[in-house]
């Protein structure tokens, strides 16, 4: 993969490093709640501004990286600042920005202690975020990814609920023990790809097939505790419950396709023998969320947890979309990451909204909801739809096109028949749509009986503005999902033509092709 798209004008690091300039602005400059909110607010939205060009002038007929900047930093060991997107990583980076504004624009009345410690945080958090999907030196990814566990822990740990304590250290050391693992993959990587950390040049070495066994283990472990994927997910539903509500929005939002994001910009195209001795792994883990965590998410009662295991199913659809290695399934994965970023972002914010004014999760303590709060029943339904892959959703594009590309991939492949893995993947369908469809009921629908109920009102102004990009974006890929799939499209296509050539038939073909070669020179 080549780099393409060289600009004088750092976009990319405007896009990192504009909200940490403003969280040390606001820190230092800015006094008085209300104009930190504000002040939060203009950083994010300028961000968020500032990531626009890269989908208005993004080239979508080529898969190189675009909008690439590269400076020395290290020269000792070879470490870089490189940065790039192609198609696959540029939609998280808007994705991020917009949700960075929800989020803030979530937490205005809810959070009123710590106020600038918080939209401090947040705006630390989104840089990390955008580094990660940036990143094209293995280093810099490494430092975004951990840097990412810092403000998301304060987050948690300080504005959550009453078990965020215990919460925060799970998510911490799961994270932490999957990521160490990484680093020391990097670190061989680098010794053996002749000592150098540039993403683009792992990409291109012919590692052997052992290294790529033992590399992979490596990542996989890193990549399925963030997914997560199981049995590896226990901290998230704790997460979720014991997070603020724009904490649970971003963690399900963005943070969670980091895992997806690293099988696709290292597994994949690094180490594409490994990978396909791993399908059937990936598969049955796949399956397993799917199927098992859908059937535990029907024994929730509280919401945040419900919504929780929901996602770690959504999110088994796109790793077995991910590892079908079929251009339908994978651009199929990439928009269901892209569409659970809308869809379980929006439902923890239904939450959020409820509790903000009972304060309680618990789906027992509602019924009714319909009677006092019409617009916020017809929003939440309207989401609910969507987590159920509706047609005219944006999951249901995801869903149906990792089921198509699951149906074309080959059985030898698999070691299974394709059918099989595609009947069990569609149970999701169902199963998502039980634990969905029983909460709604349970929650809005129904008689007015509990005084608590009795006293809600319904949305503001604010809470229903946040909300509308959610439902715009949608409805948007549901129904027209063809500009996005052409962002996708060339670089989807040239992962598959990496992971589908065996580095090492490749080395030995170069092996072979080396004497002729001298001989013809002679």
């Amino acid at each position: 993969m080549e780099l393409h798209n060289v600009l004088d004008f750092p976009i990319l690091s405007l896009s990192i490093f504009l909200p940490t300039l403003g969280a040390l602005i606001i820190w230092l400059f800015v006094r008085g709640d209300n104009a930190v909110r504000w002040a939060s607010l203009i950083v994010a939205v300028a961000t968020f501004l500032v990531t626009l060009p890269l989908v208005l002038q993004f080239d979508s007929t080529t898969s190189h990286m675009q909008f690439e900047e590269f400076h020395h930093w290290i020269p000792a060991f070879n470490v870089n600042y490189q940065l790039g997107v192609d198609g696959i990583s540029m939609p998280f980076i808007v994705l991020t920005s917009l949700l960075t504004v929800i989020c803030i624009i979530s937490a205005w009345s809810c959070i009123q202690s710590r106020v600038k410690e918080y939209m401090i945080a947040f705006l630390v958090l989104e840089t990390t975020l955008i580094g990660v999907f940036s990143a094209l030196d293995a280093i810099l990814f490494y430092f975004f990814w951990e840097a990412m566990l810092i403000p998301m822990y304060l987050i948690i740990g300080i504005w959550g609920g009453k078990n965020r304590v215990y919460a925060t250290i799970k998510f911490f050391l799961y994270t932490l023990a999957g990521s160490l693992l990484m680093l020391i993959a990097v670190l061989a990587m680098y010794f053996k790809a002749g000592h150098t950390f540039s993403l683009l040049a792992f990409m291109d070495y012919p590692f052997d097939f052992t290294w790529q066994f033992w590399i992979w283990i490596a990542f996989f472990i890193a990549f399925a505790v963030k997914v997560p994927m199981w049995p590896v997910h226990t901290w998230l539903p704790d997460a979720h419950t014991e997070a603020p509500t724009a904490g649970s929005v971003i963690l399900a939002g963005i943070l969670l396709k980091m895992g997806a994001y690293g099988f696709l910009r290292f597994s994949l195209p690094m180490l594409p023998d490994a990978s396909q001795y791993f399908v059937p792994l990936m598969v049955g883990l796949s399956l397993v969320a799917i199927v098992y965590i859908s059937l535990v998410a029907m024994m929730q009662t509280d919401m945040k947890r419900l919504i929780a295991y929901s996602s770690i199913a959504h999110m088994g659809f796109v790793t077995l979309g991910t590892f079908m290695f079929t251009q339908a399934a994978l651009e199929g994965a990439v928009i269901g990451m892209i569409s659970h970023g809308f869809v379980a972002a929006a439902l923890f914010l239904c939450v959020g909204v409820m509790y903000d004014r009972l304060h309680t999760r618990e789906i027992g303590d509602y019924g009714g909801v319909v009677n006092v709060m019409p617009v916020f029943a017809a929003v939440m339904l309207f989401f609910c739809m969507a987590n159920i892959a509706l047609p005219g959703a944006s999951a249901f594009v995801g869903e149906i096109m990792v089921l198509i590309g699951t149906f074309e991939a080959a059985p030898a492949h698999l070691g299974v028949s394709a059918m099989w893995i595609a009947v069990a993947a569609a149970t999701s369908v169902i199963l998502s749509a039980c634990y969905t469809l029983w909460m709604y009921k349970r929650v809005v629908m129904g008689d007015l009986v509990k005084d608590s109920v009795k006293t809600m009102k319904d949305m503001s102004f604010r809470e229903f503005g946040y909300f509308v990009p959610l439902m715009i974006l949608t409805l948007w890929i549901g129904f027209y999902p063809l500009p996005v799939l052409d962002l996708l499209h060339v670089s989807v296509s040239h992962l598959i033509d990496q992971v589908s050539t065996s580095k090492l038939d490749a080395a030995a073909a170069l092996l072979q092709a080396m004497p002729a070669a001298e001989a013809a020179h002679h």
